[in-house]
């Protein structure tokens, strides 16, 4: 059995936090000025260079709640981009037809990159946005590791060394860009992927299912939060016009 040689580590460094310096605006969290920001962290929002995974129930509305979120950044000044990689510009436009405000959300719809899904990714990263929204992690995934013939970790290692690099504002706006990546699960119904995307991860939400059949209420709960608080319930209705309506009460 032959060996596979180990990369070599020349010297470990340590790093002191009184010698580090930030930018302020690292500290000031972009808000939606709806209830949702209440569970996004202690301080109401989310913060600049963070990354979200979400993962939920089928049917449940994870795409609708996000981007719900995602306009209202936008209503904000932020700027703002929904990476597409299941949806085509047809199946939008049913969602922008029952929330107008989704209209103006500028898109990567991945389906027109199937080619060159890459660098598609990399150029509009490097343009700066304050927060993007992958859905769904796996497609994107998907869609580069067989363009460039990579395993599935190392098309994961390359999206996470992107997002890692936007975080720490490596783009031409100088953006600490926040990502918000809905995720697939398991068939227990936990969080799929690898344990760097967990470690990487500042915030992992679900949305769900309480209870069963027409008077099933939906709720998004987070499991871990190093800005905020685990474990408090949102509850939110899909059923009326224009904006996604949020409750800490069940929606009657």
């Amino acid at each position: 059995m032959q060996l596979v040689a180990q990369p070599q580590l020349k010297e470990v460094s340590f790093t002191q936090m009184d010698d580090l310096q930030f930018d302020s605006s690292l500290f000031t969290p972009i808000k939606s000025d709806t209830i949702i920001d209440s569970i996004l962290s202690n301080e109401g929002g989310v913060f600049p260079g963070t990354n979200t995974v979400v993962i939920g129930d089928p049917g449940v509305g994870k795409s609708t709640v996000l981007l719900d979120l995602l306009a209202n950044f936008q209503s904000k000044g932020k700027r703002v981009l929904f990476i597409s990689g299941e949806m085509n510009e047809i199946d939008m436009h049913g969602y922008a037809k029952r929330y107008p405000k989704f209209g103006k959300l500028p898109i990567l719809f991945m389906q027109n990159y199937a080619d060159t899904p890459r660098s598609a990714i990399e150029q509009s990263f490097n343009q700066g946005f304050d927060v993007v929204l992958i859905d769904s992690w796996a497609e994107v995934n998907d869609m580069v590791q067989e363009e460039n013939g990579w395993t599935r970790k190392q098309a994961e290692s390359w999206l996470l060394d992107l997002m890692d690099k936007h975080n720490k504002a490596g783009n031409e706006r100088n953006i600490h860009t926040a990502f918000i990546a809905i995720q697939q699960m398991t068939k227990g119904g936990d969080f799929a992927g690898s344990n760097r995307i967990k470690h990487m991860t500042t915030a992992m939400a679900q949305l769900k299912f309480d209870g069963r059949g027409r008077d099933a209420q939906r709720y998004m709960v987070f499991s871990k939060n190093r800005r905020g608080d685990v474990g408090d319930k949102i509850f939110f209705s899909l059923f009326r016009p224009d904006n996604v309506e949020y409750s800490f009460e069940e929606v009657s």
